[in-house]
C-alpha cells in the first residue's frame, strides 16, 4: 500500500506517524494496522521496519502485508537479508516502484518452518536489543559519572565524590575552568609532560608485517579511542625512538575531520611507530596520570575547546602549541587515580558489551543467511 501525506493529521499519542527514518510523530488516526512490513519508496530503500499495531505510513514510504500462509515477520527477515538498494530506479534520490517490489523472489519454506525462523531470528534480535539498552545505559552512566568526577573529583581520605558546590561552598573555588575544588590547580597540558609535544613520522606506509613495527594513523583509531587492527599497516624503515609510543603517551589526532580524537598506548598492541596528522604528548607520571588525561579528553569541556580551536581556519586543525596550551583540571596524583579507576571500571563494562554486541550482530548475520537461503535445514523438533 502506498502511504499518504500527514500534514492535516490531527496530533495525537497513540499512532505513529512512520516515514523512512522511522517514528516522525503521532497523531489520534490510523492509516494501517500490523503486522506489517514498512519500506522505503524513496529516500532511504534499504532500511526495512516490523511494525505492529496501528500506524500511519507517509507518502514515501509502502506498507508490505503478507498474504494468508506467510509469516510477516519471516517475510521482513527476507526483506532485511535483501540489499533493497539495488531495486532504485533514480539517478538522483533513490526511489523504488511497487512493481519491482512485486519482483522480488525469496526461498520459500511452508508455513511452520516460517514461524520457526522468525522466532530464532527474532531471539537474537531481542539479545540484541538488550545488549544495545546495557550499553546506552552504561553510556549514560558514564557520561554522568565523567561530569562529576572533573568538577567535584574524589576525596582520597572517603573514597567517594565531595558534596557539591552548593551544599559546601567552601570546598571550590573560581578557575578558568569554572569552579573546581580548592585543593585542585588548573595548569596547561604542556607543563604536565616530560618532554615537548611532538609530531608523528610522514612515512610510506606498507602491508602488515609481523617483523615491523606497526603504523598508527588517524584512521586507526575507533570510537572509543582504542587502536583498530582492521586494516592495519607496518612501516619497514629503522625510525629514531622518538616516533615510537611507549607507556604512559597519548596521542592527538591535530586535523581533518576527526582532529580532537585521541589514543591511549597500550602496550599489548605492539610496538606503534605514530603517522604525522598524529601529535604525541608524554605525561610526567608524577603530575599527570595518562588515562585520566585520556577520560578528561572525553569531557564536554575538552569537546567545545576542540571545536573552538580547530574551526578557525578553512581547514580544521590543532597545533602542537595549541594542545600544550589545554588548560587541565590538575588534581593530585593519588586523586587521579582514583577517578581513572572508577571511569575505568564502567569503560570496561561497556566494551564488554560492545564486543558481545558485535558476536551477537555476526551471529545474526550468519542466521540470515544460512536460514533464509534454505542452507540450514530448520527442524520442527
Amino acid at each position: 500500500f502506498y502511504g499518504k501525506d500527514y500534514k492535516s493529521n490531527p496530533i495525537g499519542d497513540d499512532v505513529p506517524i512512520i516515514g523512512t527514518g522511522g517514528v516522525m510523530g503521532y497523531t489520534s488516526l490510523k492509516l494501517n494496522s500490523g503486522p506489517a512490513i514498512l519500506t522505503g519508496r524513496k529516500g532511504s530503500i534499504n532500511k526495512p521496519l516490523y511494525i505492529e499495531g496501528d500506524f500511519w505510513n507517509v507518502d514515501t514510504i509502502f506498507c508490505v502485508k503478507a498474504k494468508e500462509g506467510i509469516d510477516v515477520k519471516w517475510l521482513f527477515y527476507n526483506f532485511r537479508n535483501t540489499d533493497l538498494s539495488t531495486l532504485n530506479e533514480a539517478t538522483g534520490v533513490p526511489s523504488v516502484s511497487a512493481s519491482n517490489l512485486y519482483r522480488l523472489k525469496f526461498p520459500f519454506v511452508e508455513l511452520p518452518q516460517q514461524k520457526k525462523i522468525a522466532k530464532i531470528l527474532s531471539t537474537v534480535d531481542a539479545v540484541i536489543e538488550k545488549t544495545e539498552s546495557a550499553i546506552a545505559k552504561y553510556q549514560a552512566i558514564k557520561q554522568g559519572l565523567m561530569h562529576d568526577l572533573f568538577t567535584r573529583g574524589i576525596d582520597v581520605n572517603t573514597g567517594k565524590l565531595r558534596p557539591t558546590p552548593q551544599d559546601v561552598p567552601d570546598l571550590y573555588k573560581e578557575s578558568a575552568l569554572g569552579l573546581i575544588p580548592r585543593s585542585w590547580e588548573v595548569e596547561e597540558l604542556g607543563n604536565l609532560c616530560s618532554e615537548n609535544l611532538k609530531y608523528g613520522i610522514n612515512a610510506a606506509a606498507v602491508e602488515f608485517n609481523n617483523n615491523l613495527p606497526i603504523y598508527i594513523r588517524i584512521t586507526d583509531i575507533d570510537e572509543n579511542g582504542n587502536f583498530s587492527e582492521k586494516g592495519r599497516k607496518s612501516v619497514d624503515n629503522p625510525y629514531s625512538n622518538q616516533y615510537y609510543l611507549k607507556k604512559g603517551d597519548i596521542v592527538f589526532a591535530r586535523t581533518g575531520a576527526t582532529v580532537g580524537k585521541t589514543y591511549l598506548y597500550k602496550e599489548n598492541d605492539g610496538r606503534l611507530v605514530y603517522a604525522g596528522f598524529l601529535i604525541k604528548a608524554s605525561s610526567n607520571p608524577n603530575l599527570l596520570n595518562p588515562a585520566f588525561l585520556k577520560y578528561y579528553a572525553e569531557t564536554n569541556y575538552y569537546l567545545n575547546w576542540v571545536i573552538i580551536m580547530s574551526q578557525r581556519s578553512g581547514q580544521p586543525g590543532i597545533n602542537g602549541n595549541e594542545y600544550a596550551s589545554l588548560k587541565i583540571p590538575k588534581a593530585n596524583i593519588k586523586e587521579q587515580n582514583l577517578i581513572a579507576s572508577k571511569l575505568g571500571i564502567i569503560q570496561t563494562k561497556i566494551q564488554t558489551e560492545q564486543q558481545a554486541l558485535a558476536k551477537y550482530q555476526q551471529l545474526k548475520a550468519g542466521l540470515l543467511q544460512d536460514l533464509l537461503t534454505g542452507k540450514v535445514a530448520v527442524s520442527l523438533d
